[in-house]
């Protein structure tokens, strides 16, 4: 056994003792157990700030993408879902490169566009040939939205080619839409065996995830056709033979937000928000495992409809250990020896968990991080809704990679305004966190 090979044993014995001892503790004790003991990396840039208010434009980070320009991989881009805001796309200095507006409604009384999620297609074959698209979620519109990358296009890298006749996702009709149960979180994936390209899109406030498959019009344009639907378990045994369902308000489930594929083997894994992560086949046949489950699973609770908040119970200690609710956004970190991670934020404890992407490993726990300040002026990341990983070379920005995370806090605060971002991470670091 090699020097490396013990270090990395002691660390895990070190932590398996240490999470099997705060067990007993509280919840929010356990949280602070977990996130001491994790290394922690830091932003080298930040991208501009959003507010979530009138004042502006009602914009909110939430989810990031990166694309990678083979021919030049300095000139890379991320691209970032604003909800109300639309997308914007930055650069590899963080810098704003466009901003695209989410569809205004119809109708006054109707919901606006909201992108949610966002992810990319690599070749997607078009009637002018292969094309690389970014793919959201609009969560306004119960729709998904398609947008051409051409670097050098001179209106801006992203065009949208999205077909005016794409149906509703989910719901049945407008009225439906305006509930708001719709189109949430998003993955898509590229089955090797067929070339057909999917996406993977959640439901809000429902169990649900649909698989659509991706097609492309005569004219150039990009629709998709539902293929099946899986609905994910909404209550739970409990070892101590109770039914268990998380706390929420009345009529909401426990909706599902990350979600990523593994090329390799076409698995599909969701972060069911209150409940963990999931592992199911990508064309959602088959049964869908539980891998890991929050600290907060099987905790009792009750929702106050005064102050629309649950006030928790105490803990049975059925939960896990790694992460906390929310288990939110979930991205691939690939090593071209077909090894690597699924990352996952763990939101309610603001770290980062890596599982092994192995099958055979059954997707152990490798370790966890933190993104913590890099100085006064560039904070870390907090209550993290939305990840993406790249490990390839990024030009002489990144050339170890490159990890975008938002960031729920960003700081300094803008007054009252609620102010996030993403913030961009030399994936070189990651590597070395997790390696410890």
């Amino acid at each position: 056994m090699d020097r490396s090979t013990i270090v990395r044993a002691s660390v895990l014995t070190v932590t398996t003792a240490l999470a099997a001892a705060a067990l007993a503790m509280p919840a929010q004790a356990r949280h602070r157990v977990h996130a001491d003991i994790l290394p922690a990396v830091t932003p080298r840039a930040e991208t501009p700030v959003l507010h979530d208010d009138d004042a502006g434009g009602n914009a909110d980070a939430d989810d990031p993408a990166i694309w990678r320009n083979a021919a030049a991989p300095g000139r890379s881009l991320v691209v970032g879902t604003a909800k109300e805001g639309g997308l914007r796309v930055y650069d590899l200095d963080a810098r704003l490169v466009q901003s695209i507006a989410a569809p205004p409604s119809a109708d006054e009384e109707d919901a606006p566009g909201r992108f949610n999620n966002v992810d990319l297609v690599h070749g997607l074959m078009v009637p002018s040939g292969k094309a690389d698209l970014a793919v959201t979620s609009d969560r306004g519109n119960d729709r998904l939205r398609f947008y051409r990358i051409d670097r050098d296009r001179a209106g801006g890298p992203l065009s949208d080619v999205t077909d005016p006749a794409t149906p509703p996702v989910f719901s049945q009709d407008q009225a439906e839409i305006n509930d708001q149960r719709t189109a949430y979180g998003l993955a898509t994936w590229t089955d090797p065996a067929t070339g057909k390209s999917y996406a993977l899109v959640s439901r809000r406030e429902r169990t649900s995830i649909a698989l659509l498959e991706l097609m492309p019009t005569a004219r150039g344009k990009v629709t998709y056709r539902k293929v099946r639907t899986l609905d994910l378990p909404s209550s739970f045994r409990l070892p101590n033979g109770a039914s268990w369902s998380p706390c929420a308000e009345p009529g909401e489930l426990p909706q599902v937000e990350g979600m990523v594929v593994d090329p390799v083997n076409g698995m599909l894994y969701a972060g069911q928000e209150d409940i963990g992560i999931w592992r199911m086949r990508a064309d959602l046949t088959g049964t869908p495992k539980l891998i890991d489950k929050v600290r907060e699973y099987g905790v009792p609770g009750v929702y106050d409809e005064k102050t629309e908040e649950c006030t928790a119970g105490a803990d049975p200690g059925f939960g896990g250990t790694k992460i906390s609710a929310d288990v939110e956004g979930l991205t691939l970190l690939t090593e071209p020896d077909g090894d690597g991670y699924i990352l996952a934020s763990s939101q309610g404890d603001n770290t980062f968990a890596a599982y092994d992407r192995e099958l055979k490993d059954d997707n152990e726990y490798e370790g966890g991080f933190r993104v913590a300040a890099a100085s006064d002026a560039l904070d870390g990341s907090e209550e993290c809704d939305g990840a993406a990983v790249l490990n390839a070379p990024l030009g002489s920005k990144y050339p170890n990679g490159l990890l975008v995370v938002q960031d729920g806090h960003d700081a300094p605060a803008d007054g009252d305004r609620a102010s996030t971002n993403f913030k961009f991470v030399d994936l070189g670091e990651v590597m070395d966190a997790l390696d410890d």
